[in-house]
């Protein structure tokens, strides 16, 4: 069988045994959904990776296109800019170190055990290798980039736990003298408390603690917490 491709795109099936027959050519489209959403997540991986290694100042957009194999107007259709990258690579990376939608946040018999379990599920979260390498990216480079630490506190869950916490002190404690403005000044505190110590001792000031040390830390906290609420 001979093949000819005539002037509008079609091609001829030459047969011996019978006319030409036609079939019209398969042109080149748009990627599937699948497809385009797999060329997303490539290069999400492939920014994040950069930028955690590399830092946000010497990660570019050519070699995040590069590396994921995807020209630069490609990228560009996707991302307006590094910035928005870099959003887009914030917001994927607290999805991936928080908990699950199916696992209570708020659970347990007392105020104590209600807070000690959310205590562990924060450290938890906060000590991912993942959230180290972010934090670290962002305590470097924030001088330079401050909009780094704006996209960051933007996607993080750090302010639907502070609203989750003072509802429920408002709802436990029964104390007039917790203003909404206080309850949310305690619940901040709160989250800096279990936070702040574990994560620098992560990142390298001070020796990293251990699970057996993280837990009594949680435990702790909790109870001192707790106390200072009571005792206002």
């Amino acid at each position: 069988m001979q093949e000819a491709t005539t002037a509008i795109g079609t091609v001829v099936d030459r047969d011996r045994r019978g006319p030409p027959r036609r079939r019209r050519l398969r042109h080149g489209g748009r990627p599937s959904r699948t497809d385009a959403a797999r060329l997303g997540e490539r290069i999400l991986e492939v920014a994040t990776e950069l930028f955690l290694t590399e830092g946000y100042g010497a990660t570019t957009i050519e070699a995040v296109a590069a590396r994921a194999g995807v020209s630069k107007r490609t990228f560009y259709h996707r991302f307006e800019h590094k910035a928005a990258l870099f959003a887009a690579v914030v917001h994927r990376i607290i999805q991936q170190i928080r908990p699950p939608p199916g696992v209570a946040l708020l659970e347990g018999t007392t105020l104590h055990d209600i807070l000690r379990r959310f205590a562990t599920l924060i450290l938890r979260s906060a000590l991912m290798p993942r959230a180290i390498a972010l934090y670290r990216l962002v305590t470097g480079e924030s001088a330079r980039f401050p909009h780094l630490l704006r996209a960051v506190y933007e996607e993080g869950w750090s302010q639907q736990a502070a609203v989750l916490i003072g509802d429920l002190l408002a709802r436990e404690l029964h104390d007039p003298r917790l203003s909404p403005q206080l309850l949310t000044f305690a619940a901040e505190q709160f989250l800096d408390m279990v936070i702040t110590l574990p994560q620098r001792r992560a990142v390298g000031l001070g020796q990293a603690m251990t699970a057996k040390e993280l837990d009594a830390w949680a435990d702790g906290v909790v109870r001192l917490f707790l106390d200072g609420c009571r005792g206002l």
